[in-house]
């Protein structure tokens, strides 16, 4: 317990300044979400049923039965070599990501689930390692949106600044205008959130979702000659944010809930 308190004490303490609640139409806050990000990166001759066995019938319940409800489970659209899978899950916020993979860990359905998943032996493991980073969501966009067709495509996107002000003036970009930018070109955020732990920092990181690959392109055609994204690119405090951008293009798992 006083493990997870300090945790939780350190984490606040560095958001202390990055979390502003959004008041919504009834002034009601709301609170950012926090999101965790994983990739793993499956062995060359692994069985990936096996992962999607475990993801489907073993973590995926157990975070539900706790209240997280929409956990999203991504493969690449073009596979690479090695393979990848991606693990994105939502949480109310920094105590509920504690709480909740606390009680998972101790839960008896969890552990009866995992017990195939946790018997791989060491010469048969599934990946090496898997990356992880913590997001807190966008005070403009605080709460995952889940499109109601799975029959999609989704675009990882990762902006890195070369430092802590530049992302924060990347930020203030999205909430300035880029927002109604993107849903006019038809680019539909999924979640956006600021990486507070992991990996390449200072970032961003956000996932958008498209029909297809057709509409992904005209999206961000339209979404760059918009006339109030050329205002926004021309103001000169935006000058300099990102230093480097990465992007992946997913699709869904057939059990993922996002």
């Amino acid at each position: 317990m006083k493990r997870r308190k300090f945790i939780q004490s350190s984490l606040t303490v560095g958001l202390a300044t990055t979390i502003i609640p959004v008041i919504g139409a009834n002034n009601n806050a709301v609170k950012p979400e926090i999101y965790e990000w994983r990739e793993y990166e499956i062995r060359f001759g692994s069985d990936q049923q096996q992962l999607d066995n475990y993801f489907k019938s073993a973590l995926m319940p157990a975070l539900n039965k706790y209240g997280v409800k929409t956990v999203g489970v991504f493969k690449e659209l073009v596979p690479s070599e090695p393979a990848k899978f991606y693990l994105l899950t939502p949480y109310s916020s920094l105590d509920n990501y504690l709480s909740v993979n606390t009680k998972v860990k101790m839960d008896a359905d969890y552990i009866e689930n995992s017990a195939t998943y946790n018997s791989i032996p060491e010469d048969k493991a599934l990946y090496d390692r898997f990356k992880s980073s913590l997001m807190i969501a966008f005070e403009g966009w605080p709460k995952i949106t889940i499109p109601s067709d799975k029959s999609r495509i989704f675009e990882l996107r990762t902006y890195e600044g070369y430092s802590e002000d530049a992302v924060k003036r990347k930020i203030k970009m999205f909430h300035d205008g880029e927002f109604p930018i993107f849903k006019r070109a038809k680019l539909n955020p999924v979640f956006c959130g600021e990486v507070i732990a992991g990996d390449r920092l200072p970032r961003l990181t956000y996932l958008i979702t498209c029909k297809n690959m057709e509409e992904r392109n005209k999206g961000w055609v339209d979404f760059i000659a918009d006339p109030e994204w050329k205002k926004l690119v021309s103001d000169p405090q935006y000058a300099n944010t990102i230093s480097k951008i990465n992007n992946t293009f997913l699709i869904p798992t057939t059990y993922s809930q996002v």
